[in-house]
Order: C-alpha cells, then structure tokens, then sequence
C-alpha cells in the first residue's frame, strides 16, 4: 500500500506519472475543462475541498519547477493569490490574462476540479525533477 499524503487513486496516479515539464490544472469549480483533457472531479459541494486544500495536498507530493495564474487572479482574489505566492515559495508564478489560461489548460495532462468558487482560484502547475523543486 502506498505509503503517502495523497490518497485520492485517480490524483496520486496522476502525479506519480508526471515527467519533467508536464503541466496539471488545479481548479476551481467554474473552470471548463476542455474536451480530451483528463477530469478528476473531486468537488463535493460549494468549498469542498477548498482550492487551499488541495493545492496544499497536491504540493506535498508533487515536484513543481513553475505554475502559471491568470493576472485575474491578483486583482479579484488577491488572498489566493498571496496563498499561492506562500505556498510555492521560491517558484516563479507566472500570470496570463484568463483566456489565455484557459487556452493552454488544453495541454495539461489533467485537470483536478474543487468545489471552489471563489474568481479565478486557478494554477497550473509545471512538473520539476527531483531534488530540484
């Protein structure tokens, strides 16, 4: 048995197959998820899980090089932003305008869907090499 924090099967294969520079979506409740791209729904209801929590979760296994944010992010959710910014330290976030996020979520290896609903509570997340990132 697998001897580790993420236990969601569907999220600790994803992970556990990632390559250096793969890219999986953490999202928010509203994101589309476009068509041919893995979904792992794990929204239960309205803030469950939080995208807090499951960008905390995901981090603790997952070797991250860089992530990508829409610059929406910064002026409507400030707060997530200043968690996300937290929670990487150290690793460079990059911001698109939020078409153009949802445009390059179309070559993520999946999309992991919270039942987050607060604005544009979205991250890319680039896949790093061990014991650098």
């Amino acid at each position: 048995m697998k001897k580790g924090v993420v236990i969601n099967q569907p999220v600790s294969e994803l992970i556990a197959g990632l390559g250096h520079m793969d890219e999986i979506v953490i999202a928010d409740a509203g994101l589309p998820i476009p068509p041919g791209v893995r979904r792992i729904d794990i929204a239960l209801t309205k803030g469950i899980p939080s995208f807090q929590d499951t960008l905390s979760v995901v981090l603790s296994e997952m070797c991250v090089e860089r992530a990508v944010v829409a610059q929406e992010m910064v002026d409507i959710s400030h707060a997530v932003y200043d968690l996300v910014v937290q929670s990487l330290a150290g690793i460079e976030v990059a911001q698109l305008p939020h078409v153009d996020f949802k445009e390059r979520t179309k070559v993520s290896r999946a999309v992991i869907r919270t039942g987050e609903f607060t604005p544009y509570a979205n991250i890319i997340l680039i896949s790093g090499v061990w014991g650098f990132g």
